[in-house]
């Protein structure tokens, strides 16, 4: 895959329709050309990577979850929720409407459940409900599972999706419980009232999403209440620096000290054997090798590239995305790591 046709990855979409969902959250809903339909094919908890113009810089990049689910829905939907200064977020909200054409990245991100028929327990916070009831319509639609969702907000009519909710939940009453908290009437959730909510689901696989603060007590909550913390999936947005929609050079090895490292990385249950050069990313590694790996900032910011190491050493250049726990489970930001040389074969799956 060489610089030029790196620029095939992206598409430009047309927004068919806008949907406000609250007074600072709407809904774009794109047309995906038949042709480019397998290329935006997405899995529940995915989000989708937008190049928003900039009068200053030109464009920057910024990541929407899809609010749609695969099993549930014919269109392809992201939502936004204007913030204070967020500029990607201000020029949709202010913009974007039917007609709009935006250059998107496919879809992307690990927030998803591996198994449909699973027991859930969601968290969500504010606009953090985009990806969960992405999870919640595909669980609903093609799974089995239960689903026990904690859904946090400011007040009533900051409530996003709150109609769609309680339809869900009045077709599926045995199967979807949603718990509404609003700050305005019970204040600000604590540790503690988490923990009680959480004790009677802990072994459940956990999903949250939302505001810093509302995840960090969310976690803490589900680890006292003694969910193990491979069970625990946590969805963390922040402003791309860097340009996802450029091209990415082709690695022609290591011209600094000529040293590679055999590897053999798993993508889609295809293993590629490679030799990799100890200053290239692995992720620009398998782009210059024409294999489609998985990514959206190649700037460690947004997790969409997270691999597990199985066997060997690599370094990590920067990492905004994963803590001490993931890193000592084995996960790694492919767009980051660079393979020390130890004598032995690294070996990485997606």
């Amino acid at each position: 895959m060489t610089a030029n046709t790196m620029r095939d990855r992206s598409r430009t979409l047309r927004v068919s329709r806008v949907v406000e969902e609250t007074s600072d959250a709407r809904s774009l809903v794109f047309e995906v050309p038949e042709a480019d339909r397998e290329h935006f094919a997405y899995r529940p908890g995915q989000f989708l990577t937008l190049r928003v113009p900039s009068e200053r810089t030109g464009s920057v990049a910024r990541c929407y979850s899809l609010a749609s689910s695969p099993h549930h829905d014919d269109d392809l939907t992201i939502t936004v929720k204007r913030t204070s200064g967020g500029y990607g977020s201000n020029w949709l909200c202010d913009n974007a409407g039917a007609g709009t054409e935006i250059e998107v990245l496919p879809p992307s991100g690990v927030f998803t459940p591996k198994d449909l028929d699973a027991e859930l327990l969601l968290f969500a916070g504010g606009s953090g409900i985009t990806p969960v009831i992405s999870i919640v319509k595909s669980v609903l639609a093609a799974g089995s599972g239960n689903i026990v969702l904690l859904y946090a907000n400011r007040d009533e009519s900051s409530v996003i999706f709150g109609e769609q909710l309680a339809r869900l939940a009045a077709r599926h009453p045995r199967r979807l419980a949603v718990i509404h908290w609003l700050e305005s009437v019970q204040g600000l959730p604590g540790r503690g009232q988490l923990q009680a909510l959480a004790a009677p689901y802990a072994g459940r696989e956990s999903f949250v999403c939302g505001p810093a603060p509302f995840m960090t007590a969310v976690g803490d909550a589900l680890s006292s209440a003694g969910t193990p913390r491979a069970r625990i999936h946590t969805e963390v947005f922040t402003s791309l620096s860097g340009d996802p929609f450029g091209p990415v050079p082709e690695p022609a090895g290591d011209t600094e000290s000529g040293i590679t490292v055999p590897v053999e990385v798993e993508i889609g249950g295809r293993t590629h054997v490679l030799d990799w050069p100890v200053t290239t990313p692995l992720v620009d590694l398998l782009l210059g090798r024409g294999i489609d790996a998985p990514y959206s900032c190649r700037d460690g910011e947004c997790g969409s590239c997270q691999a597990t190491l199985l066997q060997g050493r690599v370094t990590m250049k920067h990492n905004e995305v994963l803590d001490e726990d993931d890193v000592a489970e084995g996960y790694i930001l492919g767009c980051q790591s660079l393979p020390e040389p130890t004598g032995e074969t690294i070996r990485i799956e997606f």
